[in-house]
């Protein structure tokens, strides 16, 4: 299977599957000399792991990292590291059911048209436990990141059709949903009780604000920043819409209202999200990721099994009522990676001020 690794000069190739006996990543062309510990990883992983409420997965995974190369009397060398997470709390028998049926919403289908056999136990590389490994890269990067003062943050901004109607960054801490809007997360609890309730799941929308990004970064045409930011965050499974400050909304503006006019403080507006002809303007990046809801849900659902006969299905096991809030730490993961790969680029360019970690 190719297509598991991302990056030019900031490379990662993550492995591994849900329900075999670990998994994790190589990170290949990490600056030598920053400070890393196996703690400044296990810190994202934690926001991600699994059993953390009553709406997540109660599979308890404890995702302890270890670093197995690449880090010498906790500095990086320059040389790959290599990270591993076991799984420890598979439970395969639960997916017994599903050996011969495809699940909607899944990959099953998909996988075996490409590949003719899937793994069935949790959907192997097609599984959200396939973002840990994400977090764990994302969180070496995130470190890069901050040797340039650039900071990378994600929060909930709807919830299975509850928005944020404000946005007070200082609530959004204060709540698990990661939200500015200290009454929208009320309602987006109710929401997720409800559907759980009734055996449902919730999609919602992230987003991510980059601030200290400096401009010059991304290329034109084919490697632009937006470019390279929405192929990452579509990569991760749940995400099926990416949009860059404006987005969508700008289709329905008009010039006048979608230019962000240029004064001698700086710009006025910032409707292109921090990029423009995309290269970064040194404004706040503003990304925004729509997650669809979660496919496993515990009412009856038509499907087929692998002879193309017609089945009822009832999924059973230990599923999340919604992506959210454990999608927050991969969906900055993911921009941190390709922060970091584009900050390193640029060095070929013109020379950003350097600091001791590049």
């Amino acid at each position: 299977m190719s297509g598991n690794t991302t990056g030019v000069l900031f490379r990662v190739t993550t492995w591994g599957e849900s329900h075999g006996p670990a998994l994790g990543a190589v990170i290949d062309g990490c600056p030598p000399l920053m400070e890393l510990t196996e703690g400044d990883i296990q810190t994202e992983l934690d926001r991600r792991k699994p059993g953390q409420t009553k709406a997540s997965s109660p599979r308890k995974e404890g995702d302890r990292v270890e670093i197995l190369s690449g880090v010498f009397e906790g500095k990086t060398t320059g040389t790959p590291i290599s990270l591993i997470i076991w799984n420890r709390d598979t439970r395969s028998k639960d997916y017994d059911a599903l050996r011969n049926v495809f699940r909607p919403g899944h990959g099953d289908y998909t996988y075996a048209q490409k590949y003719g056999i899937r793994d069935h136990w949790g959907g192997g590389r097609a599984s959200g436990r396939e973002t840990a490994a994400r977090v764990a890269a994302g969180a070496i990067a995130r470190k890069v990141l901050a040797w340039e003062g650039i900071m990378v943050g994600a929060y909930t901004i709807a919830l299975g059709g509850v928005k944020a109607e404000v946005g007070i960054m200082t609530e959004a801490g204060q709540n698990r949903f990661n939200c500015p809007d200290p009454v929208g997360a009320i309602k987006m609890e109710a929401a997720l009780k409800k559907a759980q309730k009734v055996g449902d799941t919730l999609g919602g929308i992230v987003e991510i604000i980059v601030q200290g990004c400096p401009a010059g970064l991304g290329a034109p045409v084919f490697d632009k920043l937006d470019a390279d930011l929405a192929k990452a965050l579509m990569s991760i499974g749940t995400v099926k819409g990416v949009e860059i400050g404006a987005g969508f909304a700008a289709a329905g503006m008009t010039g006048s209202q979608c230019n962000d006019p240029l004064l001698p403080s700086g710009f006025a507006a910032n409707h292109a999200g921090g990029i423009l002809a995309g290269i970064a303007s040194g404004q706040d990046l503003v990304i925004r990721a729509a997650c669809k809801p979660i496919p496993s849900i515990a009412k009856e659902q038509h499907t087929v099994d692998i002879n193309g006969n017609p089945v009822k299905l009832t999924i059973e096991g230990r599923h999340d009522v919604s992506v959210i809030p454990r999608i927050l730490p991969v969906c900055e993961a993911m921009v941190c990676l390709v922060l970091v790969d584009h900050l390193l680029r640029q060095r070929a360019v013109t020379r950003i001020p350097a600091t001791s970690a590049i």
